[in-house]
């Protein structure tokens, strides 16, 4: 349970590569512009959310530096678009301390969600626009009143923003912001959304996913080990499955994102109805 200073390092290189990409992409045709925003684009701006997921344990700099985690997670925003780190803080501890909570977890579909989309076309869609239910979900959910550090991201993100248009032009600020809507939507690495708490197996709320993407994602595949460790950073995190084997070899995970995708869309017995809902009992102290 100690920061990993490389996690530094690796965000600066993901925000400079993105850097570079702008200036690349600033004269191509418009077909260009998508396809490189969804071929490469979309894995550097997803991995970058997940990168500000470890940012907001305090991971890079550890909990006595709080503050240095919450602007590196700004600085980590950037490449993003949309202003996101701050708040994904807020709502992030809420969802570590009550998993499931009726009406504090956001990560819990809406009644909508579940109502609508029911069929494997609605279904389809649903993955798609998951960045939009995540970015609007808390308003209906768990609205917080707005913090002086989310206004401050807010400031600096559509500061940069405008700067990359005068700087690089429309195509730029479109490739950047594309990247990450499509990154977050129907994608390979966005079937961590799914993976992580849909209940695929009665019974089982929380799995974990063993794969290869786990090298762009900062290990968040390891989902069981992270919810109970979560002041341990990814890096760490197979040495926690290794340490403790018999109690994590043994539980349902996943080898495939794509997969979970699949059958999420597929099997008429899943939809966004699929996750553990728990009313809570006693004093809630949300962040």
């Amino acid at each position: 349970m100690k920061p990993d200073p490389n996690l530094i390092w690796i965000v600066i290189l993901m925000v400079l590569t993105q850097l570079v990409a702008f200036y690349l992409v600033k004269d191509l045709d418009w077909k260009w512009v998508i396809f490189w925003a969804y071929a490469f684009g979309s894995c550097i701006n997803h991995s970058m959310t997940l990168a500000i997921h470890e940012v907001s344990h305090n991971s890079a700099f550890g909990h006595y530096k709080a503050m240095w985690n919450r602007w590196f997670g700004m600085f980590a925003n950037l490449p993003i678009g949309v202003p996101y780190s701050i708040s994904f803080k807020r709502y992030h501890m809420d969802h570590h301390r009550y998993l499931g909570g009726d009406g504090i977890d956001v990560d819990i579909p809406t009644d909508f969600e579940g109502w609508f989309f029911c069929t494997t076309f609605r279904k389809f869609i649903w993955v798609i626009l998951q960045p939009l239910f995540y970015a609007f979900r808390p308003l209906f959910i768990n609205p917080k009143p707005i913090s002086y550090l989310e206004i401050i991201n807010t400031v600096i993100q559509i500061t940069f923003n405008i700067i990359i248009y005068y700087v690089f032009g429309i195509k730029s600020l479109v490739y950047m912001l594309a990247a990450s809507l499509l990154g977050l939507g129907l994608h390979p690495i966005s079937g961590h959304f799914i993976a992580e708490h849909y209940m695929f197996l009665k019974g089982h709320e929380t799995y974990s996913y063993y794969g290869p993407l786990n090298l762009l994602t900062f290990n968040v595949g390891y989902h069981n080990e992270h919810h109970d460790f979560p002041n341990i950073p990814g890096k760490s995190l197979p040495l926690v499955r290794k340490i403790a084997a018999e109690y994590y070899d043994s539980l349902p995970h996943y080898h495939s994102w794509v997969k979970v995708l699949y059958d999420f869309v597929m099997d008429d017995t899943i939809s966004p109805y699929s996750r553990m809902k728990r009313h809570q009992k006693g004093k809630v102290e949300l962040e």
